[in-house]
């Protein structure tokens, strides 16, 4: 089976994780697609092939060197964004992209247009995968996964090329924060990995944000407005003294690479309680810490300006900055650079603004940079893929196998 074909068969399956259930995985769908998966696996001939309770699917490929060399391993998820519908996904080819205008979807007037999307342009001459404007394409993450299973069945029709033990593995839930949560890492078996889950060719990222959330809940006191003075306290009007207490310039909107912010991701307000809902990210551990004690200040301070308790501060850490654990062992870093050079590849290496399953693995013992699969405008109807970038994905893995040594 061809990569493209693969990865069409991929996107028909409707896999869409799902954040208010509080099962493993959150959906049945992504369990369907796993089971496909593995039979896919036992005629390719893989071993070791297992599929778990809570649909974590692990395979490998055997050594065919005579010398003993590290296992290393590739993952990718198995789910899509909630973002958008990923069901009846009717995916088309443009071949030999020509720079101009695509047309999704005619009736609608869906149009992928470099005007709006001026990365199109790197892609001219690309034959490029597209949707048809009514649901997202799922290229986050079966560009992944295809590229994974080609590479092992390329691996196997050319036993010319030598490698060591080769584990992969496909997760559920990702797109929910919960990919790793309950992966199996001793059960893997790898001394290192890396997630197929980036997006351009030769982005690589083994930095993401220390990331936290805060709760601010704010107790207010009503009476009636005409004797409320000296007497009400006003949740709401505190609510938005917090937040303007905190640094203007350090919000999503005006922040990039290395900087780190404060993002007010929902509010709700009355006189009697009001509350903040914040997400607090940075790359730099220190500093970090620093904006979690400025949120505490702030707390700190305001219940002392209002009546003891008033604010309440709740802060709940999410994962860390995965370079502490990789920045050790720099050579896992330095190999994949090397087989992007080799074929042909200027890697890119980037911090993530956001968060990865590799974060929290390479702090569950499995040290695990991400590498690009390809695909662009992830989790909605623009999204696409060009073949070629999902080709040269599947030539960086073989190369990382080969040149494991």
């Amino acid at each position: 089976m061809s990569l493209v074909d693969r990865f069409l068969k991929y996107v028909a399956f409707d896999t869409q994780s799902c954040e208010s259930s509080h099962t493993t995985p959150s959906t049945e769908k992504q369990r369907v697609f796993a089971e496909a998966l593995k039979s896919e696996m036992e005629e390719m001939g893989l071993t070791e092939i297992s599929l778990d309770e809570n649909s974590y699917l692990m395979a490998t490929l055997p050594s065919n060197k005579e010398n003993i060399v590290p296992t290393i391993g590739f993952i990718a998820h198995l789910d899509t964004s909630p973002d958008m519908s990923g069901a009846n996904v009717k995916p088309g080819i443009v071949e030999k992209y020509d720079g101009k205008d695509i047309i999704l979807n005619e009736r609608k007037n869906i149009i992928l247009s470099p005007v709006m999307f001026p990365e199109l342009l790197k892609y001219v001459g690309d034959d490029i995968i597209v949707t048809d404007g009514k649901t997202l394409l799922g290229a986050d993450n079966k560009a992944g996964i295809a590229e994974i299973m080609t590479a092992m069945q390329y691996l196997i029709d050319h036993p010319e090329i030598k490698h060591g033990k080769i584990r992969i593995a496909f997760t559920p839930d990702e797109e929910i924060g919960r990919g790793a949560a309950k992966f199996d890492v001793e059960k893997f078996a790898c001394d290192w990995a890396y997630t197929m889950d980036g997006s351009e060719v030769g982005e690589m990222e083994y930095e993401n944000f220390n990331a936290a959330s805060a709760n601010v809940t704010v107790k207010g006191l009503n009476v009636h407005p005409g004797y409320a003075k000296n007497k009400m306290i006003n949740a709401s009007l505190i609510a938005i003294q917090f937040a303007e207490m905190l640094p203007k310039y350090e919000r999503p909107e005006y922040t990039e690479g290395y900087e780190g912010f404060f993002h007010l991701t929902g509010m709700n307000g009355f006189v009697e309680e009001a509350v903040l809902s914040y997400i607090i990210r940075d790359h730099d551990r220190k500093r970090f810490e620093l904006r979690l004690k400025q949120l505490q200040d702030i707390t700190d301070y305001l219940n002392k300006v209002y009546p003891s308790g008033t604010v309440r501060l709740e802060i709940k850490q999410q994962y860390r900055n995965m370079c502490e654990i990789v920045e050790p062992q720099k050579h896992i870093v330095e190999l994949a650079e090397r087989a992007m050079r080799e074929t042909g590849i200027t890697p890119v290496i980037q911090p993530i603004r956001g968060g990865t399953d590799g974060s929290q693995l390479s702090f569950k013992g499995l040290p695990c940079p991400n590498i690009f699969a390809g695909g662009v405008n992830f989790h909605g109807r623009y999204e696409f893929v060009p073949v070629q970038s999902m080709e040269k994905a599947v030539m960086v893995i073989v190369k990382i196998a080969e040149l494991n040594v």
